[in-house]
């Protein structure tokens, strides 16, 4: 069973916890859809000021939409175009504080101004991304992209 908790701490301190909670939450699950769905969830109730977090899988060359909360959001994003895509082309996070100002931006949510998108990289091959939206523009600063790369280390263990 699962509960809402107070996350107290530095922010490291943080995503530490979340870090642990995401692997007490997927331990013994192999299903790769039911540990997207648990990850995106526990995300979504820590994060604050976001509007948008799930996956996106490598499917056939391009990334097709996997377990998310939010708003219903685009399906299929191609290798190189909008963050997400770019983040593949590129094999690294990437932290936009102005979705706006971003060449080639996909709009899936017209709320958003500020995304940061994480590749999840399994025996060296990039197999998706994490994606989460703020309405907020500089949502995302270096704390959050370490904590949430740790988080995405600790999700790979487990699909």
């Amino acid at each position: 069973m699962f509960t809402r908790i107070e996350y107290k701490g530095t922010l490291e301190e943080q995503y530490n916890l979340l870090s642990k909670q995401l692997a007490a939450l997927l331990e013994g699950e192999e299903d790769l859809i039911a540990n997207l769905s648990n990850a995106s969830a526990l995300l979504n109730q820590f994060l604050t000021d976001i509007n948008w977090v799930g996956f996106y899988l490598m499917k056939n060359g391009e990334l097709v939409l996997g377990p998310f909360q939010g708003l219903p959001a685009c399906v299929r994003i191609p290798v190189g175009l909008g963050v997400c895509g770019t983040a593949v082309e590129k094999g690294e996070t990437i932290v936009v504080d102005d979705v706006h100002q971003f060449p080639g931006h996909i709009a899936c949510d017209a709320r958003s101004n500020s995304e940061i998108v994480i590749p999840l990289v399994k025996n060296g091959e990039i197999i998706g991304v994490l994606d989460i939206d703020s309405p907020l523009k500089n949502r995302f600063k270096q704390e959050d992209r370490l904590g949430l790369e740790k988080f995405v280390q600790t999700l790979i263990r487990y699909i």
